[in-house]
């Protein structure tokens, strides 16, 4: 089971990357990430065993995330991957969380990506160009209470992300 914890956008939040996501795809083409996938990876996980997800699930079932809120207002890109993203100034707070999430995944033995964090939703793999000034100014505030953990897995050309548990509020 490929397996990630991540930040997820509530509905409206999630409809309005998406908006951002066609904005992205009409000036640099590319494969679009569907609304349901748009997230923040706060650590990839990678393959692991079922008994080793159902064990995840249960950590992450007792583990509080602190309430946070998080400004994204600018295009970003990954040459390497083609990636298009947005993102903002990582907050300390979001940068925290994903470190003190990393560092309880390392004491129970789960070793997990990246060890560079910088926060973002992809939109585009695969783009063609990347993002350029005639892409629109925006300023969206995420406020988030929980994290997820989520399921990736591989259908057609892509792959559908579920969750499998949430932290607690």
């Amino acid at each position: 089971m490929r397996l990630f914890l991540a930040l997820v956008p509530p509905p409206a939040l999630r409809r309005r990357f998406g908006e951002l996501a066609d904005t992205a795809y009409a000036h640099c083409s590319g494969k679009r990430v569907p609304d349901d996938n748009l997230h923040l990876t706060l650590a990839f996980l990678g393959e692991q065993p079922e008994r080793q997800a159902e064990e995840l699930a249960d950590w992450l079932s007792g583990t509080r995330v602190a309430p946070g809120q998080w400004r994204l207002d600018r295009w970003g890109h990954f040459a390497r991957p083609g990636i298009v993203w947005i993102g903002g100034e990582p907050e300390s707070d979001l940068v925290q969380l994903q470190q003190s999430l990393r560092a309880e995944l390392e004491d129970i033995g789960i070793a997990s990506q990246p060890r560079r964090f910088t926060p973002h939703v992809t939109l585009l793999r695969r783009a063609e160009q990347p993002p350029g000034p005639s892409l629109p100014d925006f300023a969206e505030d995420w406020s988030y209470t929980r994290a997820a953990l989520v399921l990736s897995e591989p259908i057609g050309q892509g792959s559908r992300y579920t969750p499998l548990a949430w932290s607690r509020v």
